[in-house]
């Protein structure tokens, strides 16, 4: 199973309309699969433009084979704490199209308080979702990235899924970071429809 936002039209949801790639080249994947089912937050609507419940799950129609390219990343437990200024990255093909490899950029998480002062999203980030880039902007997600992971390694070199790439107001811009599904929060929905 994969983790994602849900940033999609219902009309899209449909498995067969999907595959998954796997690996840092976009054209030809290191791998390429399936996708047998697309389960949606039940609470989430594309209609409505706050983004909770912004989060999706995956399930591949065959297993993933690990490589030096390929890795995977550990889910969080719903009561695990990300301290605020911790180093994480996110990585996306970005809104271009002429890029073939992936991209990644090192953020912040910026505390729900800072990011919800007036100047910067005046209170739209909500419980289920963080904050990370820099209020300085230029570095950040962008359009292209939604549904990708925005991933923290501890200090024994594990990595978990922190966050999932959701909105945010253009690109690198001062005041406006990126705003992600918070992981934690989405950990027991998750376990509901997965098992893990």
């Amino acid at each position: 199973m994969a983790v994602t936002s849900s940033l999609m039209s219902f009309r899209a949801k449909e498995p067969r309309r999907w595959t998954a790639s796997f690996g840092i080249l976009l054209r030809p994947p290191k791998q390429k699969k399936y996708v047998r089912r697309i389960i949606v937050h039940e609470k989430y609507s594309e209609f409505l433009l706050d983004h909770e419940y912004d989060v999706a799950v995956v399930e591949l129609a065959s297993p993933i084979e690990f490589t030096s390219d390929v890795h995977s990343v550990c889910l969080p437990e719903a009561s695990h704490v990300f301290r605020d200024n911790a180093s994480c990255f996110v990585t996306g093909w970005g809104h271009t199209s002429y890029v073939n490899q992936l991209r990644q950029a090192e953020v912040k998480i910026i505390s729900t308080r800072i990011c919800n002062r007036r100047e910067v999203y005046g209170g739209a980030v909500t419980p289920g979702m963080l904050c990370a880039g820099y209020l300085e902007g230029q570095v950040d997600a962008c359009q292209g990235d939604s549904g990708g992971p925005l991933v923290h390694a501890n200090s024994r070199g594990i990595w978990y899924l922190v966050g999932i790439v959701s909105w945010g107001d253009d690109c690198g811009k001062p005041n406006k970071p990126g705003v992600y599904t918070r992981v934690t929060y989405y950990r027991d929905w998750i376990a509901s429809k997965t098992g893990i």
